[in-house]
Formats: C-alpha cells, sequence, structure tokens
C-alpha cells in the first residue's frame, strides 16, 4: 500500500479553499450567502442579479434563478431543494437546487453516522463502499449512512431517513444515536466551491447487526476494526472526500492517537472551520 496522505493532509484537503480567491459574493435579500466565479457572477446578473460585490438576487427568485444557470450550462439540476442561509444556525432566506450549491458556494449541511461495533477485542465501525455509478466519488469507501439535509429538513431526519434508505436500520435501531458535534470545512473542488456544515452522529449496534444495502447508493458494507479504519484513512485516499475529517474526528474522541498528534489535528479541525467564511 502507497501512502499517499496524512491525517493532516486530510483536514486540509478539506479546506482548500482560499477567500475571497478572485471570487465575488452572492446576496440575498441584503445578506451574503455564497461566493461565486466571476463568470458565475455575470450569469447571475444576466439572469436579474444586481449590483457588482456582492451580487444581489432577491430571496423569491432565486430558486428560478438556479434553474436558469443549469439551462445556461451552470451546475447540474438534482431535483432536490435545499435551504439557502447565511449561517448554518440562521434562518432560512430561500431555496435552491442542490446542484447549485458549489456553483454558488452556498453553505450546506450534512448528517455522517459513525456505526459502531464494540466487540471484545476492541471498537469496529462497519463502512460502505459507494456505488461505481454515483456521480460523485464512485467507489470511494464511506460511512454506514450520510446525507444532505434537504430543505425543510433537520440533521437527524436525514439522519433518520439516510440509515434506513440506505443501510436497512428501522427508526428505532437509529434513534440510539448520539449526537457528537459538527465540523465545518471550505473546499474548492472542479464543480466548484463546497461549504459544509457536517452534523456527527455515533451509534453502537449490535454484534448480530449487518446493513443490507437498498437504494443502490452503497454497493457493499463491511464490519472493520477500527485500527484498520485509522490505517487506510492515514495512508491512502480510499474514503470520500469529506469521510476523512470525521473519521478523524472519530479517532480525536476515543483518544486512540498519540497526545501530540493529538492537539495538532483538533487545532487543524478548529481552525478548518474557522475558515469556511
Amino acid at each position: 500500500m502507497v501512502r499517499v496522505m496524512t491525517f493532516l493532509d486530510h483536514i486540509r484537503a478539506c479546506n482548500s479553499a482560499i477567500f475571497p480567491g478572485g471570487r465575488v459574493r452572492l446576496a440575498v435579500d441584503g445578506a451574503s450567502v455564497g461566493w461565486m466565479t466571476p463568470a458565475v457572477a455575470a450569469h447571475v446578473r444576466a439572469l436579474g442579479g444586481t449590483g457588482d460585490d456582492p451580487v444581489c438576487v432577491g430571496a423569491a427568485v432565486l430558486p428560478g434563478v438556479g434553474r436558469a444557470l443549469v439551462d445556461a450550462g451552470v451546475g447540474r439540476w438534482r431535483n432536490e431543494a435545499f435551504d439557502v442561509r447565511a449561517d448554518p444556525d440562521g434562518p432560512v432566506l430561500s431555496t435552491i437546487d442542490r446542484g447549485l450549491l458549489p456553483a454558488l458556494g452556498l453553505r450546506a449541511v450534512g448528517a455522517h453516522l459513525n456505526g459502531l461495533v464494540h466487540r471484545a477485542d476492541g471498537p469496529w465501525l462497519w463502512v460502505a463502499r459507494r456505488s461505481a455509478n454515483k456521480l460523485l466519488d464512485p467507489g470511494k469507501l464511506d460511512h454506514i449512512a450520510a446525507g444532505g439535509v434537504a430543505a425543510g429538513s433537520t440533521p437527524w431526519d436525514t439522519l433518520l431517513k439516510e440509515a434506513e434508505e440506505e443501510a436497512g436500520l428501522s427508526p428505532a435501531l437509529t434513534a440510539g444515536a448520539r449526537n457528537a458535534g459538527w465540523i465545518d470545512y471550505a473546499m474548492a473542488r472542479t464543480e466548484g466551491l463546497r461549504r459544509d456544515r457536517l452534523y456527527i452522529y455515533d451509534l453502537d449496534l449490535p454484534e448480530d447487526f449487518v446493513p443490507e444495502p437498498r437504494d443502490g447508493e452503497v454497493e457493499a458494507f463491511e464490519l472493520w476494526p477500527l485500527p484498520a479504519v485509522m490505517d487506510r484513512v492515514r495512508q491512502t485516499a480510499d474514503f470520500k472526500f469529506n469521510v476523512n475529517p470525521v473519521l478523524i474526528d472519530l479517532f480525536l474522541r476515543m483518544n486512540i492517537l498519540p497526545a501530540t498528534e493529538a492537539v495538532q489535528l483538533r487545532q487543524a479541525l478548529r481552525q478548518g472551520s474557522q475558515l469556511t467564511n
């Protein structure tokens, strides 16, 4: 196995965005909500946006602007509305199709589940392999369940839904999950700017439970001893990009990393949250 990454590399990769980095702000009813390339900003102005920086759009017309942007070749239509906020904890200002979030540099919220099994030989973790036909990171390793929070929903609602749809976890079983906090990151990717808040949950599962792929998003599940998960994260880029910092957070909370390394990684995760702008 060839080492291509370290824990710190994964955290830095998810916080690769530089602000403003030549980007133009997007404002909705006066509140700054996103960051666009000049080319995307020009499209938004052509669709009725006003101003140079920020470019201002009314909340009522933003969903239609998103549809028109896709028709103009910007982003892709996912047919799933997401809430638009200036801050993850702030009020909902409008909605937009999920496929436009990166192009407009809008914040998104997701929920990730660590499916843990505590055995006599130590903790184990359920690992999913993403379907080969996924548009984003096909074939990569993933959590037992994770998903973006759709408009009008909550991270907890999303967790219950995704756990049942992706892994066959009943709502009664998932109800035992513990909220373990959240991480923010801002990442420059080919599809645009990812500015995400990921709410993290831990769930202790029975030893005889076996997750079942149901909705086609996952090809298979495997139960790995936690040290094997750590080695794979530390040495490779095999996990989906934003799964890595969530797993590193798990390793830190379980106090299974050397003290000096743990201090450095905690600081890096905090800095990432401060730089999401």
